[in-house]
């Protein structure tokens, strides 16, 4: 009994993490002062911005220092390296030291890779203790990183509404003491049990709960705005207790004889949608598809070769048919995977999805600045950053309804892709506050439910026991669209710039709709692009879904 109220305080403890260490969301806080600062370009600046997604590329050091480390030292490292890179940059702003453009990349590459480390905390915390729902706890979880911007933009209001310095140094400082907080309920993991079918029921109907609490705290954050210090504390205080609300339960937990009795026997979940894609599943699904179908691994891949050498050119056909996943959830090791035209499919979409949603937030501040929004910065920042949490909520959604509305998950990445074009080419055409908020709330919905959906998606196409790597190789595109897309922009906004105009005297600034408005238009493209590539992966793996999805219906059945 008590190690399961232990797990939950763990649970707590991992969404605390996620909450306060997305610390690349608010860059667009501060981007205009540090770029003032240091004198230098846009596109300098965007470089900045990609040294932070470089980290994700040093994401494999994280799994190394967990061989030789316990959970809690890599913790504490992930935040050292989090207090040096952004306390340091602080400093810097402040002008109370001066270091040349290059030391600040590495100190942003360093904040940047302290990130990765958090989440590969966050991973391990979820799937080690709660191997039965771990899709629901890491999805729960992860939403919460989403959130970041804004419980920075309340925390930055409430102690100083006048600096954007002031968000480096909570950068610096909160991972640290969150980690803090988080150091008992790790260091006290409980040894991890079997659980009985009613447990895992129960289980299922407190992420339910959770879920639920977790809509109200982002709505919470979405439309209470503060308007001085003093509303922003109170605010920020609301915004505590309700990180602080699910520490009841292990209450619950205590009192489960009467809670099963009087309220969870009203909820029956059989046949539910909770039934989601692990390594257990997929190998009883593999060997069912053996017996009823007569197809082995084997056969799979002489279907496989059939199809790579079936065709030379790049016909219709080709594309639709060459090479096509089988079953879900067979393991590709690296070389395998990077010669699956479904990975580079994938790849696209994500290239042209979520990452360029991610260029898009570190552009806030300086396409809020050249619209005459400036002050409204931190209202687009908490606009992103609560329906980017809402995205990944979302994201859980087509598990929840899998009973009533089934549809491959490749096909609810497609849908998920649609908004954002039509957010790029409403924000060219119309540069007013109200398109403005809508482009940026459209944006984050979808880039936040690519983020969150992704690592399921990867362990259903190309192994679970591969996701470690094969996620890794994926989200390469991250700093490679970061570089390219933000490039592209810092350029079209330098040829239109003029120095020592407006806010920043000191600094090349461009004031105007046609200082993103070209950029916006090729973003609205490339994300047209994305889109294409996220519905040819879907009809690709369309009957690879159907049949597993077939499979998983007939052994409820029997």
């Amino acid at each position: 009994m008590a190690g399961q109220s232990r797990k939950w305080m763990i649970l707590v403890a991992t969404i605390w993490i996620q909450a306060f260490t997305g610390t690349n969301f608010d860059f667009s806080a501060y981007s205009s002062e540090l770029k003032s600062v240091l004198g230098v370009s846009q596109v300098q600046l965007n470089y900045l911005a990609t040294a932070s997604d470089l980290g994700k590329v040093l994401g494999w050091s994280s799994g190394l220092a967990l061989m030789y480390l316990p959970l809690w030292a890599v913790m504490f490292t992930a935040a050292l390296m989090g207090f040096i890179g952004y306390g340091v940059q602080w400093l810097v702003i402040q002008n109370i030291i001066v270091l040349p453009y290059f030391v600040i990349f590495l100190l942003s590459l360093l904040a940047g890779c302290s990130i990765c480390w958090f989440n590969t905390v966050c991973f391990i915390l979820c799937i080690k203790n709660f191997p039965s729902n771990r899709p629901l706890a890491l999805s729960l979880t992860v939403s919460f990183n989403g959130l970041s911007a804004a419980f920075y933009n309340l925390a930055a209001k409430s102690l100083n509404p006048s600096s954007t310095t002031l968000y480096l140094l909570l950068n610096a400082l909160i991972p640290l003491f969150t980690s803090v907080a988080a150091l008992f309920p790790i260091l006290c993991q409980p040894p991890v049990d079997a659980l009985s079918s009613d447990a895992v029921k129960r289980d299922q109907f407190i992420f339910i709960v959770l879920n639920s609490w977790a809509v109200v705290t982002g709505f919470y954050l979405l439309f209470l705005h503060s308007l001085n210090a003093s509303t922003a504390r109170f605010l920020f205080t609301g915004a505590m207790f309700l990180l602080v609300l699910p520490f009841g339960i292990p209450g619950v937990i205590y009192a489960k004889d009467w809670f099963h009795s009087t309220i969870y026997s009203n909820f029956p979940l059989q046949g539910s949608g909770f039934i989601l894609v692990d390594a257990n599943d997929l190998e009883l699904h593999k060997e069912l598809l053996s017996q009823r179908n007569n197809v082995d691994d084997s056969a799979v891949r002489v279907i496989s070769r059939q199809n790579t050498g079936a065709s030379e050119g790049y016909s219709c056909e080709t594309v639709m048919k060459k090479d096509c996943l089988m079953v879900l959830g067979e393991e590709h090791k690296a070389r395998m995977l990077l010669r699956r035209l479904d990975f580079w499919l994938y790849y696209i979409a994500y290239l042209c999805g979520g990452t360029i949603g991610l260029v898009y937030s570190n552009n806030l501040g300086q396409i809020a600045q050249s619209l005459g929004y400036y002050s409204l910065t931190s209202r687009l920042i908490t606009t992103y950053s609560s329906f980017s949490f809402f995205g990944r909520l979302l994201s859980a959604a087509p598990d929840f309804i899998r009973t009533k509305l089934y549809f491959a998950r490749t096909g609810w990445l497609a849908i998920a892709l649609v908004p954002m074009p039509m957010a790029f080419f409403l924000l060219a055409a119309n540069s007013g506050e109200a398109a403005v908020q809508a482009g940026t709330a459209l944006i984050g919905l979808t880039s936040g439910f690519i983020f969150a959906t992704a690592v399921s998606v990867t362990s259903e196409l190309f192994g679970p026991n591969s996701v470690g790597v094969n996620h890794n190789i994926l989200i390469t595109n991250i700093p490679i669209g970061s570089l390219l897309c933000g490039v592209l922009s810092a350029v079209v906004y330098d040829s239109n710039a003029v120095f020592g105009l407006g806010l920043m005297a000191d600094s090349v600034v461009c004031m105007g709709k046609k200082c993103y408005g070209f950029t916006f238009v090729l973003w609205g493209c490339i994300s047209i692009l994305g889109l294409a590539s996220s519905w040819l992966l879907f009809l690709r793996t369309r009957p690879a879904y159907d049949r597993f999805e077939q499979n998983r219906r007939s052994t409820i059945l029997y």
